[in-house]
């Protein structure tokens, strides 16, 4: 009964009438659970099966928080400069280079002021895409540059933490941020001027040692990874277990580091109800335009 038997040996379709399934429709999350991409960008990037929140960059966290995604990008030109000549298995220049190419971004961090709600706010959101959000001098210089525009605007200050840690090609140079940052933002709190941090995952190294912990008000989105050193390095350094869910971001509420944890979809509606409260205006209301 030849109707089901291969007559002819070999694929038989021609090239150019095959079919390929697009890229990027459909996102699995570390849970197993399989999304349409578009539904998932429509939820906030959070998987609406199991409530995972996919990482995100400044692109997506602007289109959040900034109305309309209306926006003034600051300082957007600024890049690394490898003083050290720096060079593991490629030279550092070289990692710039590439990082730059791939993502499109300069640096691990943009920054950028706009009306969130109605109001003014500065938001500097980092970029764990380019190598690992990792923060070298140009991260620190942002930052303080932002927050001087947020001291003399009288704006209040966002920074969206998602970062490795410190830059290991740039060395001291970016350990020193670590000071840098931290006294530009005791600055603002002299002049009474609202920081928010945000940790995101991962939030680790240097950023968790500075600038993250130092909001007026400390919050996060649900599972993210909040620590300095890694969970390994901690086990092997006290030579005890450590307890489920360290390091997340529940386990770091639970034990005081944090405010508050905030779904993505919550997020901007969190942000300016507290900033309202804190200065002392009448609350606004978020309008949804999807309704």
């Amino acid at each position: 009964m030849p109707w089901f038997k291969r007559t002819k040996k070999g694929i038989q379709t021609p090239t150019e009438d095959k079919k390929d399934v697009p890229k990027g429709l459909w996102y699995k999350s570390p849970t197993g659970k399989v999304v349409d991409s578009e539904e998932l960008e429509k939820n906030f990037y959070v998987s609406p099966e199991d409530g995972y929140h996919v990482r995100i960059g400044s692109k997506e966290y602007f289109e959040i928080l900034f109305d309309d995604n209306k926006f003034k990008e600051l300082d957007k030109n600024l890049t690394s400069k490898d003083t050290l000549n720096f060079e593991d298995k490629k030279k550092y220049t070289d990692r710039l280079k590439e990082a730059q190419d791939k993502t499109g971004l300069k640096d691990a961090i943009r920054c950028a002021v706009g009306k969130s709600m109605g109001e003014d706010l500065v938001v500097a959101c980092m970029d764990f895409s380019f190598i690992g959000g990792s923060m070298g001098s140009v991260v620190g210089e942002k930052i303080v540059r932002a927050a001087d525009y947020s001291l003399k605007k009288k704006i209040p200050l966002m920074i969206i933490s998602k970062s490795g840690g410190a830059r290991m090609m740039e060395s001291a140079l970016s350990l020193m941020q670590l000071a840098k940052t931290s006294v530009k933002l005791a600055q603002l709190s002299d002049a009474g001027i609202p920081y928010i941090s945000l940790a995101t995952d991962p939030t680790t190294g240097g950023t968790t040692a500075s600038f993250a912990m130092l909001g007026d008000i400390n919050i996060s989105e649900p599972g993210a990874l909040i620590g300095f050193a890694g969970p390994r390095v901690v086990r092997d350094t006290t030579g005890k277990e450590l307890p489920e869910g360290f390091q997340t971001a529940e386990f770091v509420l639970e034990h005081g580091f944090l405010d508050f944890i905030t779904h993505r979809r919550d997020l901007k509606k969190k942000v300016n109800q507290y900033l309202d409260l804190v200065l002392n205006r009448p609350l606004r209301e978020q309008v949804d335009k999807s309704a």
